[in-house]
């Protein structure tokens, strides 16, 4: 059976967050990072946080959002890790509570699947399109279905409190430059700058569960 790598984006690709990096592109850094801050408290909803922010992407377009990405700060080594996974026949996915718009640019890096919030500069959040930390679980489970996978034969990595239901959820986990809670629940845990040593604790974590069952 084939296998399923499923990667957060923010803080566990990247340092910091993707609109944070469009913000400072766009001349906003300052009032984003205090939606966010409101956001990281628990005093500013998932949708309140787009309903604030949406309006400050005034003038975002894809030539804003290409410089953005080639200029953030991603960890080394990820086409090469989705390159092996992909070698292997196993499969790749990111979800992330960031636009769509951003984390589709990462196909071309190779992830299999990216799945981002459906939200758009000027354009009022839909709140079904909104991805929260529990929203990760039901889109992580129709990707392991699509894939035929189980939860054995799937590794999450992530950084922070948005990926608490999917790492309860899967017993294979990877935190990656994690927060305290986050690292006291994964079954792994990765400081560093390169996804390939994040990628070789997941691989562990696979073979360990494959040799008990021989």
């Amino acid at each position: 059976m084939s296998k399923l790598h499923i990667f957060d984006m923010d803080g566990t690709l990247l340092r910091g967050s993707a609109c944070l990096e469009l913000a400072r592109h766009l001349g906003q850094f300052e009032a984003v990072s205090s939606i966010e801050d409101r956001w990281v408290r628990g005093e500013v909803s998932h949708l309140a946080f787009w309903e604030e922010c949406l309006p400050l992407w005034e003038g975002l377009d894809d030539a804003i959002i290409d410089k953005t990405f080639a200029a953030t700060s991603w960890l080394n080594g990820i086409e090469a890790v989705w390159a092996d996974i992909t070698r292997r026949g196993e499969h790749s996915a990111v979800i992330t509570a960031s636009p769509q718009f951003f984390a589709d640019r990462l196909l071309a890096w190779g992830v299999g699947t990216a799945k981002g919030a459906g939200v758009y500069a000027g354009v009022p959040p839909d709140p079904r399109m909104v991805i929260t930390p529990e929203a990760k679980v039901p889109i992580a489970l129709e990707i392991m279905e699509r894939h035929g996978v189980t939860s054995d034969d799937c590794v999450a990595y992530g950084d922070s409190s948005s990926d608490v239901p999917l790492f309860q959820l899967l017993p294979h986990t990877v935190a990656v430059n994690g927060t305290p809670a986050l690292r006291e629940i994964a079954a792994a845990s990765y400081e560093g700058n390169d996804l390939r040593g994040a990628y070789a604790l997941g691989r562990l974590l696979l073979d360990q569960k494959t040799k008990a069952k021989r």
